[in-house]
């Protein structure tokens, strides 16, 4: 019985509206069944669009990842109970859900054209923009994206590294092992899978985010979740809602592969950590 409100939640705003996009996509204009929504993928600007949406998705997570990885284990170094511990926890729980409007508007104030760093930084000869305005492309995208992905890789790396026990390299160096031998048989091992897991799961934090990546890049829609929105709302006559929803159908997919991978990874990390 306690599980029924969460499956009434579930059903209300996952199912029912997955089911309503997948029935869609198969509705032409005139709510007659077709596939041509799903032959449409095949357009070259999709195409683009898929592969430059996968692309930033997995840069923004191995560097999310690998830096954030690293934030954790300066994190577990130190005391459980610290200071640094709880102020670097809390602000990372803070700044995981900062994106959209607000995260493009504070970084085009302050690392912008017309931002105070910069403008800070040009006063003192420094052009970082001399070679072309990248912020409001994918390299300023990754840049904002890993604003947040850093943040949420400490959230769900930082457990991991915990379950790693100082017993384990106690027992290590008392076999005559060093740093190396305990991280490359040891902990490397164990800490691999959740590793590999946070990646997957940044992944598709990135893949499937839509109104920072809008607010930075109004032109070109490079972005999948952005054509979702230039098919709904087209001013020139392309209004195409059923192909819309063949491309969230196509996001739908490949986000559910990489989340059943993330489960299936945390299963095995569970054993031990």
């Amino acid at each position: 019985m306690g599980a029924i409100p969460f499956l009434a939640y579930v059903a209300a705003f996952l199912i029912l509206p997955s089911a309503i996009v997948g029935v869609g996509a198969f509705l032409d204009a005139n709510n007659s069944f077709t596939l041509d929504n799903f032959v449409h993928l095949s357009r070259s600007y999709i195409v683009t669009s898929t592969i430059e949406t996968t692309f930033v998705s997995a840069v923004t997570a191995l560097l999310g990842a690998s830096l954030g990885a690293l934030l954790s284990y300066a994190i577990v170094t130190g005391s459980p109970n610290g200071l640094l511990r709880r102020l670097v926890v809390s602000a990372s729980g803070v700044l995981a859900q900062f994106g959209g409007v607000t995260l493009a508007f504070a970084f085009i104030a302050s690392i912008g054209p017309a931002g105070f760093v910069y403008l800070f930084a040009q006063s003192h000869g420094v052009d970082y923009y001399a070679h072309g305005i990248w912020l409001f492309d994918l390299p300023g995208l990754n840049l904002v994206y890993l604003y947040f992905q850093i943040p949420l890789m400490v959230l769900v790396f930082l457990p991991a590294l915990d379950g790693i026990k100082p017993q384990w390299r106690e027992a290590a160096e008392s076999l005559g092992g060093n740093t190396w031998h305990y991280w490359r048989h040891i902990a490397g091992p164990l800490l691999f899978p959740a590793f590999l897991g946070a990646v997957l799961l940044l992944f598709a934090n990135s893949f499937s985010a839509y109104a920072t990546a809008n607010a930075l890049i109004n032109q070109g829609q490079p972005m999948l979740s952005q054509q979702i929105a230039g098919a709904l709302s087209s001013e020139v006559g392309a209004y195409e809602p059923g192909f819309a929803k063949a491309i969230a159908i196509q996001m739908i997919v490949i986000v559910t592969v990489v989340t059943v991978l993330y489960t299936v990874l945390q299963r095995r990390t569970s054993r031990w950590l």
